[in-house]
């Protein structure tokens, strides 16, 4: 399961497969946008993705099509997803930005401590246009004393809350349950 999205990947992979994906495509497209003021390069990353956004959407949102309550319902629900996923995503740069000033580091510090010199990848990185390495997580997780559940979102997608309760009435032992706070989106 995917726990950060990554562009870079996904124009690789050349298509949006889901309504998870598309949600996700159009909170980093407006990321880009901001960005690529600072960073030009990134307009050409955005104008990838903005494809890849409107061959799905014609595909899959037509006016031709009859769009199913499920359908919509599906929508909703990776809308939501995704939504959690920006908010942690801000709270996890928040948190990191507080700890930096608090010890007199900037944003270029950091990612010379992370081992990465180019200044616009360490903005990619801050803002969720591209993910965090397990490395990097741990180095900021030692460095800046923060908390692993700050840095690794822990909400699981509702298909994978669905299987997991699926799994746990298959094998039916008393000693594993789980309460409704375990499969929060946040």
């Amino acid at each position: 399961m995917e726990t950060q999205f990554d562009i870079k990947e996904l124009i690789k992979k050349g298509e949006i497969k889901n309504e998870l994906e598309v949600e996700r495509a159009l909170i980093a497209d407006r990321k880009l946008r901001i960005l690529s003021k600072k960073d030009p390069s990134l307009k050409q990353l955005r104008s990838k993705l903005r494809d890849l956004i409107e061959k799905y959407e014609s595909k899959n949102w037509s006016q031709d099509l009859k769009i199913s309550n499920k359908r919509i319902l599906e929508s909703d629900v990776a809308e939501s997803i995704a939504e959690n996923e920006r908010q942690f995503i801000q709270r996890r740069k928040d948190i990191i930005l507080e700890k930096l000033k608090k010890i007199g580091l900037t944003q270029q510090d950091f990612g010379v401590l992370l081992g990465h010199k180019n200044k616009s990848y360490i903005s990619e990185l801050m803002n969720g246009v591209r993910p965090f390495s397990l490395r990097d997580i741990i180095v900021i997780n030692r460095l800046l004393k923060i908390d692993l559940t700050k840095l690794v979102p822990t909400f699981l997608p509702q298909d994978e809350r669905v299987k997991i309760r699926s799994s746990i009435k298959k094998i039916d032992n008393p000693n594993l349950k789980l309460s409704k706070e375990d499969f929060e989106l946040v």
